[in-house]
């Protein structure tokens, strides 16, 4: 049994070590959490004495089998109760992710379980990540940033790199969602910006937005 704030690292650590396949630094990690190197540090040192992570001074951090089983539950926790809270009880996308920071802290094995099976078994949330299996196991897709598809290609919005409720209002004010199917109709060389098609609207938009949002392209 871990504190909130111990689960917390443990999941920032998990993320941080995805993106750079490997140990990540205490100033990564504080970056991470919005908090001081040496709070980071403290508490580095702390999960290292309790085995969820090895810790070597001016290396880093990198989670041990327990601590990626605990960081892909916390995961799998959060992404169910956000498939739960849009599904079941209609809150919007941009709605839930504070909300399942909350509930993805409670300790039951079993609710888990059922929620799991209440909810069909599903393999993503509502913003296109892969739900881990209890066993920690991630559905892998191939999928793209938007940004990388030249003039005359397509590709089908399958999830979002930013999640945050002002990127996700932005989308929903451009009828962007899962499932959609975004056509590239020209694109600055200068900028990286874009003229997308949605439906039956054209509009620009920023190398920013395409670089966050992922497709999967034919």
């Amino acid at each position: 049994m871990y504190s909130l704030a111990e689960e917390n690292y443990i999941k920032a650590i998990f993320h941080l070590q995805q993106q750079k396949k490997g140990a990540v630094s205490t100033n990564a990690i504080a970056d991470s959490m919005e908090t001081k190197a040496s709070s980071a540090t403290d508490m580095v040192q702390k999960l290292a004495d309790k085995k969820v992570l090895s810790y070597v001074k001016y290396k880093g951090a990198q989670l041990t089998q327990e601590g990626r089983k605990t960081a892909t539950t916390i995961i799998r926790k959060h992404r169910l109760w956000e498939v739960f809270l849009v599904d079941k009880l209609k809150f919007h996308w941009d709605e839930v992710h504070e909300i399942a920071e909350q509930l993805e802290h409670i300790h039951s094995t079993e609710l888990i379980k059922r929620l799991d099976n209440f909810l069909g078994n599903p393999a993503f949330d509502p913003h296109g990540d892969p739900i881990p299996d209890e066993h920690g196991n991630f559905i892998k897709t191939e999928k793209k940033l938007l940004s990388q598809l030249k003039k005359t290609q397509f590709g089908v919005c399958v999830g979002v790199k930013e999640s945050s409720p002002e990127y996700l209002q932005y989308l929903d004010k451009k009828k962007i969602s899962i499932g959609t199917k975004i056509n590239v109709l020209g694109k600055e060389f200068f900028d990286g910006s874009m003229v997308i098609e949605v439906g039956r609207d054209q509009f620009f938009i920023s190398k920013k937005i395409a670089e966050n949002l992922y497709v999967q392209t034919q």
